[in-house]
């Protein structure tokens, strides 16, 4: 395994020193709580807000969440095969399947309460996202139906993904197709042109970081924004299976900056708001802090911990994990144990109070992916 070589800046609080090796241990990590993605779940798929705690019809659904949601489903059915959730990994593989639209060979994403969709192709993002739930579904499925309507519409949307323009929606992919390359491995034939899209977007990654980064601002490009580690863990696991220890390195570099421009005095995180972000040579909003940020480098930072074998990594999954239960700039919890859902991000005047679909999953696709990583461990 390829070594980090980059020191963690700061010195730990006590706190993070007797965090150490709790996720191995296994006690730190709260059980999966899915009581709040059932209750924003219908037979058509997850809504997208809520009022508080209550579903809000108005906004209807899209494909965003309803991936992330089959992400979370799988993730679930794979550690706990023989537990009766309610949750159905069909019903989300199945909006997936309705979403794409087979003459502009691309997935809608909005789509309003009354089942009509609202546009005819969805954004990059969404593209990105869907792609990366269909690989997880290929590599993760129990069943080999899922597996195969999976694969299916995962082949048949890549013409339309080849050209995406924006590197988040690259990551998305590039996070997708690795796992179907898990299934699919290189020596087969079918897995070409999944091979080829992954190596040119990875390249991509790669080439925004190298044309932008400077040794003061380690980034691909010049303002810090959303889903920011997905880029850093895109190349880190594209790296690894290309050989490309230079991407490897590159993502390390990357996402430790991440880390620790988001560290507050205290240790704890303290993430780029969507107020204004972080610009280059620019100083660092405050607020709104999303959830989605905190995800994000809970999953980057685990990949990190399996690719270099360094706990360190791990230890910062569970630091940006606390960030959900009251380790962030206000002191207060965005998980809401009453009803199993997430607040919708932190305010200068507190939280916001609403439980989202997409705060919701990025608290339950951390507690998940650390009981994965914990299992890795076994």
């Amino acid at each position: 395994m390829i070594q980090p070589m980059l020191a963690f800046m700061g010195s730990p609080s006590m706190d993070e020193i007797s965090s150490r090796n709790r996720l191995k241990r296994g006690e730190a990590v709260p059980p999966a709580d899915l009581r709040h993605l059932i209750n924003m779940t219908d037979c058509t798929g997850m809504f997208q807000h809520a009022m508080y705690s209550v579903p809000d019809l108005r906004h209807g659904y899209c494909i965003d969440d309803n991936a992330r949601a089959l992400i979370a489903a799988l993730y679930h059915a794979k550690l706990y095969r023989n537990v009766t959730t309610g949750v159905s990994v069909h019903r989300y593989l199945m909006f997936l399947a309705y979403a794409y639209n087979e003459s502009a060979g691309a997935f809608r994403n909005f789509m309003s309460y009354d089942r009509r969709w609202l546009e005819a192709v969805g954004s990059p993002d969404s593209q990105g996202r869907t792609i990366w739930a269909l690989g997880v579904a290929v590599s993760m499925a129990q069943d080999d139906d899922t597996r195969d309507l999976a694969g299916s519409l995962l082949t048949r949307a890549l013409p339309g993904v080849s050209g995406l323009p924006d590197l988040r929606s690259k990551a998305f992919t590039v996070l997708g197709l690795e796992h179907y390359l898990k299934r699919y491995p290189d020596s087969t034939p079918a897995s070409q042109p999944s091979i080829a899209l992954r190596d040119r977007y990875a390249s991509e990654l790669f080439a925004a970081f190298m044309d932008n980064a400077s040794d003061d601002w380690p980034w691909c490009e010049d303002v810090v924004i959303y889903d920011n580690a997905k880029l850093c863990h895109a190349l880190l696991v594209a790296g690894d299976s290309m050989d490309r220890a230079d991407m490897i390195e590159q993502g390390f570099k990357s996402l430790r900056w991440l880390l620790d421009v988001q560290r507050a005095p205290q240790g704890h995180l303290s993430i780029i708001g969507n107020a204004g972000w972080l610009p280059r040579g620019g100083k660092k909003a405050g607020f709104d802090q999303q959830p989605l940020e905190a995800h994000a480098l809970v999953h980057a930072c685990l990949a990190a911990a399996t690719i270099s074998g360094d706990t360190v990594w791990a230890d910062e999954a569970w630091r940006c994990f606390q960030w959900f239960t009251g380790r962030n700039d206000l002191g207060v919890m965005l998980y809401a144990p009453d009803t199993g859902g997430c607040m919708d991000g932190l305010r200068p005047d507190g939280v916001n109070r609403n439980q989202g679909a997409e705060s919701t999953l990025a608290y339950l696709l951390s507690v998940l992916e650390l009981h994965r990583y914990r299992a890795s461990l076994a």
